[in-house]
């Protein structure tokens, strides 16, 4: 089966499609006729159509899904704003994209914040954000398969928004979710709209394994409907 690197390279092809589950129609964003920005759980977004990010679309486009922010990223911070993450945690965001959820880790629980993307590009985005949010954080251009358990360590909280959403995904974040519980890891949140890869990934983390999932759903900033699959470690909790 094909890993993540793998399709980033099929995607990069000429006349190479969206690619599985029709996943273009399947992510939920902020519609086109939403305000050019937004602030929500205290994080200042910028839309799409804003000035900003259309220069930065002209300067670095991104080569996946990373050219705007998807509704899975609210459904996250509204759970975290219910978790008691210590203050000074180590955050590592998956698939960070433009970084909303690591801003909010940042501004919300003082935390030290890393977001991780295949997509160098995206960084862009990320970097505009902090700025105007006033917080920093640092940024790892690796896939999935390649973060290793060194990049792990002293990480206490793993988070991701709408990053399962191929077949071929769910073995890659299987398998870094357990390297990260190796390190001791004490939470793992991910937030998805509900397709059918990340049922899986969430079938996997059953209760045995410390995993949760749970449907989700948020008014702000409108209304967005999910599931988020919480994994404890059962040697490093948080109390």
């Amino acid at each position: 089966m094909l890993g993540f690197n793998s399709y980033l390279k099929k995607l990069s092809a000429p006349g190479a499609s969206v690619g599985e589950q029709g996943l273009e129609r399947s992510r939920r964003s902020v519609p086109s006729k939403r305000k050019k920005d937004v602030l929500c759980y205290g994080v200042h977004a910028l839309s799409s159509g804003h000035h900003d990010i259309r220069l930065l679309k002209r300067q670095h486009a991104p080569n996946l899904f990373g050219y705007r922010v998807w509704a899975s990223s609210w459904l996250l911070m509204d759970f975290l704003k219910r978790c008691a993450v210590p203050e000074g945690s180590h955050v590592m965001e998956l698939g960070c994209g433009w970084g909303l959820a690591s801003i909010y880790c940042a501004k919300t629980f003082g935390a030290e914040v890393t977001g991780v993307d295949i997509d160098p590009e995206v960084f862009h985005y990320l970097h505009r954000h902090s700025e105007i949010n006033q917080v920093e954080v640092a940024t790892i251009n690796l896939g999935f398969e390649d973060l290793t358990r060194e990049h792990l360590k002293g990480v206490k909280v793993l988070i991701g928004a709408d990053i399962c959403f191929w077949d071929s995904m769910v073995d890659p974040i299987r398998s870094l979710i357990s390297r990260a519980m190796d390190e001791d890891v004490s939470l793992v949140v991910l937030a998805d709209p509900g397709r059918p890869p990340f049922a899986r990934l969430g079938d996997f983390f059953g209760k045995e394994r410390g995993g949760e999932m749970l449907k989700w759903s948020t008014l702000q900033p409108h209304p967005i409907e999910g599931r988020i699959l919480r994994i404890s470690s059962r040697t490093q909790p948080f109390h």
